[in-house]
């Protein structure tokens, strides 16, 4: 099946080389197993028989764990060894990236970059719940001996550089799932290719990906932290009305993707500006002065699945996946969170693999209670939303509320519950009462000082979006299907060695994301720039766009029979980038593709 990829409704515009081959390394994961399951996967989407049917995690006894109060950021270090280069350092063991985009330039105007380390290693003593035995996860180190999951949040600023050196110090001889190699992306950075944690960048001392020059020990990105439209203002940092929030990194390494996050390889990366400063004192009257440090705080969702012996599971061969039945929060199962009375910042992850949830509060007794929805994928919506009672979350999805706890006596028990009910990694099924306990909330005291923290009528305004710019703007349409056991993008699996499309350096376009099928929903991310939804159409019928999801985003959650259409602008640097399902088992078995800005 050859689907043309880019069209324009004044005319046909012919898409890039087709990719048609797959990367070799790789073909036992897409090709033997799509061959050894074949008999169960050549199915219509409404046959679901054939999902694979994994024993239950032991049972655990909620609420025995406590999460910390605040959540420390990682600290900048004075120097690295070797010092970095704006080409690869491969004399001194570095992958062999191509040279920091605009790095003289950019630095130049904004300033040295600040340094950091982390070092993805393995732990062999983590506990995700004392029913469970110590085990090996992978995480990251940072300041403090010992590997995290998720590692340690990285505290950024607009206008401020940074290079983050990713070390690569897991065990080449591991037992398990996973691979040792890894391409680190920071999700979703507005920064060069080079740095944006490509799959194919995928590394170690003694491998090197398909898209790499060589193997290498570590590898430095340069996040140069600008708004998107740098260029285009020409006001020596890019329009603020594209300022992202809540990001965060994770490894990407081609087809292991879903078994390196399962390991624990992903972690927060916050960015703050005059705008959402991370100061709810901040005397600037352009700062909203939304809940800070230590009131600010950040909560992984993913699923995981153990064995009988509690130990972590996962089958990495099996186009289907594990679908979680433990949810883990910030590494730990069923979790306390102790809360100030007082409001707080809560911004939510969703690592996956591959659950979706639907997220309420609820009192004890099983009361809903409302909070204020203030952001979508790390994005500021331009106003709040109140009085809100839920939100949903595909995998690497981003969702930020404001939940003001001085509304409770000290003592009150709340829950975050997820009321999503899902048998499968393909989609959640509905929402059914009185879902799962995920996260007991406790307001357990005063706060030491007074709550001088707020959330304004107005946010983060929107880059205006003309229609003159929506008329003139290229079409491309990519259908996200199943094709003989295989997960797709317009009828092909994934090629990272050749560009599914070319997009010239400042171009608009709209991208149409379509599921025409039942049976399963996908996350769609788009690498590197922030879009608008500016239409919705299910089963035909043009449809508004939900609240909480008109603001940018870089996730776009297409579910059965659904298209949305997606305006983006490509701007500041150039290279090689993906889209992909977010469920990461879609992901990993081949429902990505290469596109390059030109």
């Amino acid at each position: 099946m050859k689907t043309t990829d880019l069209g324009h409704r004044k005319g046909r515009l012919p898409p890039a080389e087709d990719a048609d081959a797959v990367d070799d390394r790789r073909t036992f994961l897409k090709l033997g197993a799509a061959a050894m399951l074949a008999p169960v996967l050549l199915r219509s989407s409404e046959s679901r028989g054939a999902t694979p049917v994994f024993p239950p995690s032991p049972p655990t006894t909620p609420w025995l764990v406590t999460l910390p109060n605040a959540i420390t950021p990682l600290q900048a270090v004075p120097a690295l060894t070797p010092s970095p280069t704006v080409a690869a350092n491969t004399a001194g063991g570095e992958a062999g990236r191509a040279p920091h985009q605009r790095y003289a330039e950019l630095t130049g105007v904004l300033g040295a970059p600040l340094l950091y380390e982390l070092k993805a290693k393995e732990r062999p003593d983590w506990v995700f719940h004392p029913a469970y035995p110590p085990q090996r996860i992978w995480g990251y180190e940072g300041n403090t001996p010992g590997a995290v999951t998720p590692g340690p949040v990285i505290y950024a600023r607009y206008g401020k550089p940074v290079i983050v050196r990713f070390r690569n110090q897991l065990p080449q001889n591991h037992v398990g799932f996973g691979t040792p190699e890894i391409s680190t992306h920071l999700h979703n950075a507005h920064t060069g290719s080079e740095s944006d944690g490509f799959p194919g960048d995928y590394y170690s001392a003694n491998k090197a990906g398909p898209t790499l020059a060589s193997p290498g020990a570590f590898k430095d990105h340069f996040y140069p932290n600008i708004y998107a439209g740098y260029d285009q203002l020409q006001n020596h940092i890019g329009d603020p009305r594209e300022g992202l929030g809540t990001l965060f990194y994770h490894d990407h390494t081609l087809d292991f993707t879903a078994p390196n996050l399962v390991r624990g390889l992903f972690g927060f990366y916050l960015l703050f500006d005059d705008i959402d400063s991370g100061n709810e004192r901040d005397p600037s009257p352009a700062a909203l002065r939304l809940p800070s440090f230590p009131y600010d705080y950040q909560l992984d969702f993913s699923d995981r699945r153990f064995d009988a012996n509690g130990i972590l599971f996962y089958d990495q061969v099996n186009p289907e996946g594990v679908l979680g039945d433990k949810v883990v929060v910030n590494g730990l199962i069923e979790p306390v969170l102790k809360v100030a009375a007082r409001k707080y910042r809560l911004r939510f992850l969703n690592t996956g693999p591959s659950r979706f949830y639907a997220i309420y509060l609820v009192t004890a007794g099983g009361v809903m209670q409302r909070f204020t929805f203030i952001a979508n994928d790390g994005n500021l919506l331009p106003a709040p939303l109140l009085n809100q009672t839920s939100f949903q979350m595909g995998v690497a999805e981003r969702m930020d509320i404001v939940v003001d706890f001085s509304k409770y006596p000290i003592g009150t028990v709340l829950y975050l519950v997820n009321k999503m009910r899902q048998e499968d990694t393909r989609e959640g099924k509905d929402i059914k009462d009185p879902g799962t306990r995920v996260l007991k909330i406790i307001v357990d005291r005063s706060p030491p000082e007074q709550d001088l923290s707020q959330v304004p009528a107005v946010l983060r305004p929107l880059p205006p979006i003309t229609a003159a710019e929506i008329a003139a703007a290229p079409v491309r349409r990519w259908l996200f299907a199943r094709n003989s056991g295989m997960w797709t993008i317009n009828g092909q699996l994934v090629n990272v060695q050749v560009p599914r499309a070319l997009i010239p350096q400042g171009r608009a376009e709209i991208w149409e994301l379509v599921n025409a099928e039942d049976g399963w929903t996908h996350p769609i991310h788009i690498h590197f720039e922030e879009g608008q939804i500016i239409g919705k159409i299910v089963n035909g019928v043009s449809v508004p766009v939900p609240a909480q999801q008109r603001g940018r985003k870089d996730v776009y959650v297409i579910e059965a029979f659904t298209t949305l259409r997606v305006f983006l602008r490509f701007r500041d640097f150039k290279g090689k980038y993906v889209m992909h399902c977010h469920n990461l088992i879609h992901e990993d078995h081949s429902m990505m593709l290469r596109w390059d800005i030109v």
